[in-house]
C-alpha cells in the first residue's frame, strides 16, 4: 500500500509518500480501506519529537479516519466487509475498571491511533473491531473523518468538564480551529451564550455562522477587556482553551467568580505561570482534558446524523500532498478541518 511516512522527526520536509506492506488483521482487528483522513495538532507534535508520544520509526500518522471495511478478524463483531465506517481515535483495553465503568479515556493503556499505532496517512489501517463506527448516511467521508477527534474533545470539556448549563455564558478560544468550530455549535445547540475569538477578519462571519453571538479578534482586541464589555464586567462562567501561553492570561482574567477553565491543548508551548492568590480567591476551577469516551463519540455522531452539528472542512488535499497540507496547518490559515483523501 502507499502512505505518508517519516523516518525520522523533524520539519515537514521528513513526510515523504512510500510504498509500505498492507496491515494484516489479527481475531479481534478490522482492516480498513482508507478513504478520507483529517489532520490534527498531534500529526505536527509527534511529527516533531514530542516525548509525551513515543514510538518506533517509521510512523505513520492519522487519528481522524474514515472508509470502507475490508477485511474483519475471526473474532471481530458488529462489522461487515464493504461497511462505511470511521474510526473512534481513542484506543482502550476495554477490560479494566475505568473501561467497564464508561471513563475510557482514563484507562491506564489509553492511546491514540496514529500515535501508539500507524494511522490513517495511507490506503489501509488496521483497528480493534471495537474502534469501528458506522458512518452516518448523510455524511460523506471527508465529513466523517472531520469530526471524530473534535467532538469528542469538545463535547468532554464543555459537558463532562466544565458542566455547561443551559444560560451561562462560555468563551471558546480559536472558532477556525477544529476543535472551536466543534464547541460552539455543541454550546450554542445547549443553549449557551457563545462567545469565541478568531484571528483575522474574514474568520469573523464564519464564526457567526456556527452559532457564535460575539467575536473577538485577538489580533487587535484584548480578550478579557472585551469580555468584560460583553458580560457588563462579570467575566464568563467557562472557558474552553486550547492554545496555551499566548491566551492564558486572558483567559483567566476573562472567568466570572466561581469560574471554570477547561484546557486540551498548548499549541502555543506548554509553560504558563499562574498566581494562585488570583486562583482561590475568585474560586475558580482549572481542569485539564484528554480526548473524550466513546459515549461522547457515539452521542456526537448522532447529533451529525440529525444534522444539529456540522463538520467544517476548510480544505481537501490528496493522501501524496501530506507535507502541503501539514504546512497549511501551520499557517493558520484556515478555518474548520483540513483533510487527506485517498483514492
Amino acid at each position: 500500500m502507499k502512505a505518508v511516512i517519516f523516518r525520522q522527526h523533524g520539519g515537514p520536509d521528513k513526510l515523504s509518500y512510500e510504498t509500505l506492506p498492507t496491515p494484516t488483521v489479527g481475531p479481534d482487528e478490522v482492516l480498513v480501506r482508507v478513504k478520507a483522513c483529517a489532520l490534527n495538532h498531534l500529526d505536527i507534535w509527534i511529527r516533531q519529537g514530542n516525548p509525551a508520544y513515543p514510538m518506533p520509526l517509521p510512523h505513520v500518522s492519522g487519528s481522524d479516519v474514515s472508509g470502507v471495511v475490508e477485511q474483519i478478524g475471526t473474532h471481530a463483531e458488529g462489522v461487515t466487509v464493504g461497511q462505511r465506517v470511521f474510526l473512534s481515535p481513542g484506543m482502550s483495553c476495554w477490560r479494566c475498571d475505568q473501561c467497564l465503568a464508561g471513563r475510557d479515556n482514563l484507562c491506564r493503556s489509553y492511546g491514540l491511533l496514529g500515535a501508539i499505532v500507524h494511522g490513517g496517512y495511507a490506503e489501509y489501517v488496521k483497528v480493534p473491531f471495537r474502534n469501528v463506527l458506522p458512518i452516518p448516511e448523510n455524511l460523506t467521508f471527508e465529513q466523517a473523518a472531520a469530526f471524530p477527534l473534535v467532538s469528542v474533545t469538545a463535547s468532554h470539556m464543555l459537558f463532562a468538564l466544565a458542566g455547561l448549563q443551559h444560560g451561562e455564558t462560555v468563551l471558546i478560544m480559536g472558532a477556525g480551529s477544529g476543535v472551536g468550530s466543534m464547541a460552539v455549535q455543541m454550546a450554542k445547540l445547549a443553549g449557551a451564550r457563545v462567545i469565541t475569538t478568531v484571528g483575522a477578519d474574514d474568520k469573523i462571519p464564519k464564526a457567526v455562522v456556527l452559532g457564535a453571538d460575539a467575536v473577538i479578534h485577538h489580533g487587535r482586541e484584548k480578550i478579557a477587556e472585551r469580555v468584560r464589555l460583553l458580560t457588563e464586567g462579570r467575566g464568563v462562567d467557562v472557558v474552553i482553551e486550547h492554545i496555551g501561553p499566548e491566551v492564558w492570561d486572558g483567559c483567566l482574567e476573562s472567568l466570572a467568580k466561581g469560574g471554570r477553565l477547561i484546557t486540551c491543548g498548548a499549541t502555543t508551548g506548554g509553560d504558563v505561570k499562574l498566581n494562585l492568590r488570583y486562583v482561590f480567591s475568585r474560586q475558580l476551577t482549572i481542569k485539564g482534558s484528554y480526548m473524550g469516551t466513546r459515549a461522547e463519540l457515539v452521542k456526537a455522531a448522532e447529533l451529525m446524523g440529525q444534522g444539529r452539528l456540522i463538520a467544517v472542512i476548510d480544505r481537501t488535499f490528496p493522501l501524496q500532498e501530506a507535507r502541503a497540507a501539514q504546512e497549511y496547518l501551520l499557517s493558520r490559515k484556515f478555518f474548520g478541518k483540513i483533510v487527506l483523501t485517498v483514492k
